[in-house]
């Protein structure tokens, strides 16, 4: 055997070149670029008048450490998904920007004074290069970086547009600001208080108006993070109390903050998810996020005072049961209702060994501030609280009842009181166990229950006053009858609450969005005009943070942006000539960014707007079967679900509302990949060691001479069992690792890497080179003779069935097609140029670089990014035959091979007249026949 030619054999060696080599033509080329209807990104008109499809990727984060071979899975997926629908005759904007004003690079720039800025620049640079060589087909003129002034000039257009907006509840949407400043000044909407708008100082104006403004400043009780620096969001707080980026501990401060009103979204936010098609799990995180509620605010009365508490209810059947009461710590009617001495008879367990009450409510409540909201409500705590010396009267029996402040109940929900029903909800079941308090079950619990708190349904028991009865009632009627009592009686009524909380919208750090507002000597919030655009950050020489007591009211967070006083105060003309004035010293929290990015990729570089109205309209208008718009694929992880999805729909939904943008949601069709696995490996300590020196032997896993234990984990640095796509890309080529991928399994389950198993993409690619190409002369070996009908029948079954897969993003069983077409023209003396160009085409999606290479070896030009994908002819790509199972008694008895388009009668007699079938039945008659054409005969003899 001749020795073969290395630049004729597929190697790794020329799987580099060849893939260097048209990552280059496709860029010089501009071959993923997609032309835009108008404006800079205009181009030819045939372009755009073909079906669109916009396809997208969560954005990612440039990350110092770069990739590991787990964060791209997403980014091929997508990438093979744009390429087949630009080879069924799209026009496909596929492109990534990177949400690059990231904690990391702010806590580097902390320990080393290096600027942010520059850090993040080289690791864009880093992860676009290995992004590129993995041939990814981005249009990078829509590549945007959210650190870019450019960019979030119209981050910070956006805010002011939410600013200048109020929610008007009658017209259900989104209006100006200067429309509700109408209705005060010609008193078509009363001010509060009977005064003329005239008659209001402009910082009167600015209190009022702020009540309504969908971002308003306001001061509330937040997560401090000391480590980070800076407050936190509800949602950026693990169970435990700690931040969900870097695990420090998070403790509740009282801070004045920038807010977005997200809350009069909420019934929209749910409603509307009815027209996405994205997965229910994560529809059903949103709708338990929003939490959208019916029940009644019902008023207790305060022993012996005028003071009244007020709860929400989503089970007013159970009032009969309340046998206690809870104010959240920061409830302003604590203050009011503790008394100076304990009251006789009061239990020591309930006086946290306080002598007085004033004196245990005070330190109950600042153990509470320590804590976070999501700590406080974690299931399974100890529960903690003390009697406030007070006693509410149930409404419905006259009962009283104490009056406790707990950690376990929020300020934010709700009313930040409940009625406690110990019977019927555990938290206060297991709270009145502590402190021996009654309990009172008002619900029967099912015939065999044996637990604690029964919180299933039931007939009402032990439920009736002189005036109301609803014992033996299902809980739906017993609300009805306990609603209409309360507000017949004038002490509650029916309503809906929600758990989602205003959204925190500011944080004390430096690498963020600058606010664009001012502030005048009065205080008064000014918004800066669009000509002021962009607030750029200016350069400090600190960047830490500076942090502060959380139990001193009388102390804040000194920002970094602060300390910059030639930045903070300012001589503007905002209209009425030139003033001083000091600007926000806070930062938009890292979410800004990317709540609107995909607004952008649609048209980056418009200077005039933050997108054309037809530029929009195009990609992203409502059209037949996607109602409310949106970018058709959008593909990440699943741990968005109510962080990003749920901020960037608010968004979108408060700028369709003022006419900005056609579609009503940002996101048509949302994906989340699985996850690459990697396996760690521990010594004896538990501690992880480098899996790439672990040896196996029969079984078990060794390391330097001792034996180490195997898990399945996540794959990072930090576990040392990171495989980076480098790797791979030098040992295999670009097109294995796209392969192996996508062939791993189905895209949306998380799956284990196993280096090992990567050669198996490797031989198919070898194997289609061969097919085409001698690896001893490099000369093409296809021959011009007519397939045979075997051959043809492969070819158009794997077409037909590829098609479908890579419409449905099931890649692993289209490489699997393929493979098996791939396996069949092995075994032929030439392959068929004809099949020979179908399959190159099949694949390119798939492995690129080498599609288009063979294609060009076939004798083409060009690329195939916008061929023609391969269209199945339906005859040859079903089955001559059909294997048909003949059962009697539910028993196979034969099998006949039928046409796969057999009417069931034919069918029917075909299998009667079978010589097996009649001596199976022996001569007995038939009762019924079922037929399932072409594949199933069932006979029931009589």
């Amino acid at each position: 055997m001749s020795e073969t030619t290395p630049a004729a054999k597929y190697d790794a060696a020329l799987a580099a070149e060849i893939e260097a080599r048209w990552q280059d033509f496709w860029e010089d080329h501009g071959t993923f670029e997609a032309p835009n209807p108008v404006g800079p990104l205009a181009g030819e008109a045939g372009l755009v008048e073909r079906p669109k499809k916009f396809v997208m990727d969560m954005f990612p984060y440039p990350s110092g450490a770069g990739l590991h071979v787990g964060h791209p899975l997403g980014f091929i997926a997508t990438d093979v998904y744009a390429r087949y629908q630009r080879m069924t005759g799209h026009n496909v904007l596929h492109t990534l920007g990177f949400d690059a004003f990231g904690l990391p690079a702010e806590q580097y720039a902390v320990q080393t004074g290096t600027h942010p800025r520059t850090t993040t620049l080289e690791n864009i640079g880093n992860m676009r290069r290995q992004l590129r060589r993995l041939g990814l087909g981005h249009d990078k003129r829509r590549s945007i970086s959210t650190i870019d002034p450019d960019y979030y000039r119209w981050t910070q257009w956006i805010f002011l547009q939410i600013f200048n907006s109020w929610y008007d509840p009658r017209a259900g949407k989104a209006r100006p600001i200067d429309t509700l400043v109408e209705q005060f000044a010609t008193g078509a909407r009363p001010v509060p208080g009977g005064r003329d708008w005239s008659a209001l100082s402009a910082a009167e104006k600015a209190d009022l108006l702020g009540e309504y403004r969908l971002a308003y400043a306001s001061e509330a009780p937040v997560n401090w993070c000391p480590g980070l620096g800076t407050v936190l969001a509800n949602e950026e707080v693990t169970a435990d109390g700690r931040s969900e980026r870097g695990n420090f501990p998070v403790f509740k401060a009282k801070l004045r903050q920038w807010m977005m009103r997200i809350t009069a979204y909420s019934d929209r936010l749910i409603d509307d998810l009815e027209l996405l098609d994205w997965p229910e799990a994560i529809k059903l995180q949103q709708r338990n996020w929003i939490g959208r509620s019916e029940g009644a605010r019902v008023d207790f009365a305060v022993d012996g005072r005028d003071e009244k508490i007020t709860v929400f209810t989503t089970r007013p059947d159970t009032l009969f049961g309340a046998t206690y009461m809870v104010l959240a710590p920061e409830h302003e009617l604590v203050d009011r209702i503790v008394p100076a001495a304990w009251p006789e008879g009061t239990k020591d367990a309930w006086t946290g060994g306080h002598a007085d009450p004033a004196a245990a409510v005070a330190a109950y409540r600042r153990e509470a501030a320590a804590k976070s909201d999501v700590e406080r409500q974690s299931e399974g705590r100890q529960k903690t609280g003390v009697f406030t010396g007070s006693w509410a009267v149930n409404p419905v029996n006259g009962e009283r009842v104490p009056v406790f402040v707990a950690d376990y109940v929020l300020m934010g929900y709700g009313t930040g009181a409940i009625m406690a029903v110990p019977a019927q909800d555990q938290r206060d079941w297991e709270f009145a166990t502590v402190f021996d308090l009654p309990i009172v079950r008002t619900v029967q619990p099912s015939e065999g229950f044996d637990g604690e708190a029964y919180t299933g349904d039931g007939p009402a028991i032990n439920s009736a006053n002189d005036e109301i009865d609803i014992n033996g009632m299902g809980v739906a009627e017993a609300k009805r009858t306990v609603i209409e009592y309360l507000e017949r009686r004038g002490i509650g009524e029916g309503t809906v609450n929600y758990k989602l909380r205003d959204w925190l919208f500011s944080r004390q750090r430096y690498w963020g969005e600058p606010f664009p507002i001012v502030y005048d000597e009065d205080g008064v919030a000014h918004p800066l005009p669009d000509s002021m655009l962009p607030v750029e950050l200016p350069e400090i020489e600190d960047y830490s943070p500076r942090t502060f007591d959380p139990d001193d009211a009388d102390t804040s967070p000194e920002t970094p942006l602060s300390r910059n006083e030639e930045w903070v105060t300012v001589e503007l003309d905002l209209g009425d000539g030139p003033k001083k004035y000091r600007r926000e010293t806070n930062t938009m929290p890292n979410w800004a960014g990317s709540c609107w990015y995909y607004l952008r990729y649609a048209d980056p570089s418009n200077a005039s707007a933050v997108v054309d109205p037809e530029n929009e309209a195009y990609w992203m208008g409502p059209r037949e079967g996607m109602p409310a718009g949106g970018v058709d694929l959008y593909v990440g992880g699943a741990e968005h679900a109510v962080l990003h999805l749920l901020y960037a729909r608010f968004w979108h939904k408060v700028l369709h509302d003022l006419g900005h943008v056609s579609s009503s949601e940002p996101f048509h069709k949302l994906y989340n990949q699985g996850m690459i696995q990697a396996f760690v490996y521990r010594d004896a300590r538990g501690f992880p060691v480098p899996a790439a020196e672990v040896e196996e032997r029969d079984g078990t896993y060794w390391y330097e001479g001792e034996q180490v234990k195997r898990e399945l984990g996540k794959m990072g640095k930090s576990l040392k069992n990171s495989v980076t796509p480098d790797e791979i890309c030098a040992e295999y080529g670009a097109d294995t690792l796209r392969l192996y991928e996508m062939a791993m399994g189905p895209l949306d389950v998380s799956r284990p890497w196993d280096t090992r198993a990567v050669v198996g993409s490797y031989r198919f690619l070898q194997r289609l080179w061969r097919n085409v190409v001698d690896e001893a002369t490099g000369e093409v070996t296809v021959t011009d003779d007519a397939p045979d009908e075997e051959t043809l029948r492969a070819l158009h079954k794997t077409i037909d069935g590829m098609r479908t897969d890579m419409e449905n993003l099931r890649f692993n069983t289209a490489i699997a097609k393929a493979t098996e077409l791939n396996n069949h023209l092995t075994k032929l003396p030439a392959v068929p140029r004809p099949v020979a160009e179908q399959l190159v085409k099949l694949v390119a999606p798939l492995a690129p670089h080498i599609a288009d290479e063979l294609w060009n070896r076939l004798g083409h030009t060009g690329s195939l990014a916008h061929a023609d994908f391969p269209v199945a002819d339906p005859a040859l790509a079903r089955d001559e035959t059909v294997t048909c199972v003949v059962q009697i008694k539910g028993k196979v008895k034969a099998r006949l091979e039928v046409a796969p388009d057999i009417a069931d009668d034919e069918l029917e007699k075909a299998a009667l007249a079978e010589p097996v079938v009649q001596t199976a039945l022996g001569g007995a008659g038939i009762r019924k026949v079922i037929v399932r054409a072409p594949k199933l005969v069932n006979i029931v003899p009589a």
